[in-house]
């Protein structure tokens, strides 16, 4: 009895962790690649309309929302088939999104007309459209939903929507062409890119107030190129990664001290991020040079680059 018993825990103890899909729109390919976690290899490519930018995937992993910015919808894919199952409306020119914690709605930033469209995806019909800032594009939600922050390009602007009145309630002038917003898990800190200003505003979400800017200085490269986009923070808030586009890297900021502790090479032109499941892996996209890399985020170092269509944008990891 003791011998199978230690038998049973040692086959649970070889058991891999479960394996995940990576999931990657291509910009000019109109194309979403689609990578196995445990091989890192790619296991398919389907059409994803005209120009796919935004995705994200619904909380139990069944559904794939992808912005296809040229056609003006969000189209909606079923993970297991890989097959569109419809659209949603969105707006003109959807580039980024979020989904409430819950799994509805969803929240669209329309860059055209300077509005954030608010959809419910099971009856498909918008519930709101909210006035913000001169083109609207990085969206972000608080952990327990109860804000929506828009950030606008060119009002400057990080824009704290009620989720209950669809109202704005606090407005954040942030510095120049903010691109992504990302709350910590515990909904503390908000971290705001500003792409042209070269910064992260650190924000506290309940006095609506920056507590620092995060800067940025890599030897060899010129200011203008240290862009900052896609940000991404560790469960416990202790490792904040920043993309910093045509600069080639990816930095690593203490999430405690806001110093930055390393650069970490990456592709041409790095825009978003996405963890996997665990947060032991951290996937870039790396528009310029058609590939993605793979940070081992306890190493902090760079561990493969994986070839996928033309122009990567966004990424998005499926919950299992």
């Amino acid at each position: 009895m003791r011998a199978s018993v230690l038998a049973l825990v040692a086959a649970l103890a070889a058991t891999p962790a479960s394996a995940f899909t990576i999931y990657v729109t291509n910009e000019k390919g109109n194309t979403i690649t689609v990578i196995d976690s445990e091989t890192l290899e790619v296991t398919g490519t389907f059409d994803a309309g005209a120009r796919p930018r935004g995705i994200t995937i619904s909380p139990d992993g069944t559904e794939l929302y992808v912005c296809a910015s040229d056609d003006d919808i969000v189209n909606v894919f079923d993970t297991e088939t890989l097959k569109r199952k419809h659209t949603l409306p969105s707006g003109p020119d959807p580039e980024l999104f979020v989904l409430h914690p819950s799994g509805n709605p969803l929240y669209i930033a329309n860059e055209d007309d300077n509005i954030v469209t608010v959809v419910d995806v099971k009856t498909r019909r918008v519930l709101a459209e909210v006035p913000v800032g001169v083109e609207p594009e990085g969206m972000g939600v608080s952990p327990d939903g109860k804000i929506v922050v828009n950030t606008s390009e060119t009002t400057n602007m990080a824009h704290f929507i009620n989720t209950d009145t669809f109202e704005i309630d606090t407005n954040v002038l942030v510095d120049q062409r903010p691109r992504f917003a990302q709350f910590t898990d515990d909904g503390s800190l908000l971290y705001v890119s500003a792409e042209i200003g070269g910064t992260v505003a650190v924000i506290d979400p309940a006095k609506g107030e920056i507590i620092k800017k995060i800067e940025f200085e890599v030897p060899g490269i010129v200011p203008e190129a240290l862009q900052p986009v896609g940000v991404r923070v560790t469960e416990d808030g202790k490792k904040v990664f920043v993309a910093l586009g045509p600069a080639n890297r990816v930095a690593l900021v203490n999430g405690e001290t806001f110093e930055v502790e390393k650069y970490l090479l990456v592709g041409q032109r790095v825009w978003q991020l996405a963890f996997s499941p665990d947060q032991k892996f951290l996937y870039t996209t790396n528009g310029n040079s058609n590939d993605i890399s793979v940070i081992d985020v306890e190493k902090e170092k760079v561990i493969k680059s994986i070839p996928v269509g033309e122009q990567p944008w966004g990424v998005v990891v499926s919950p299992n």
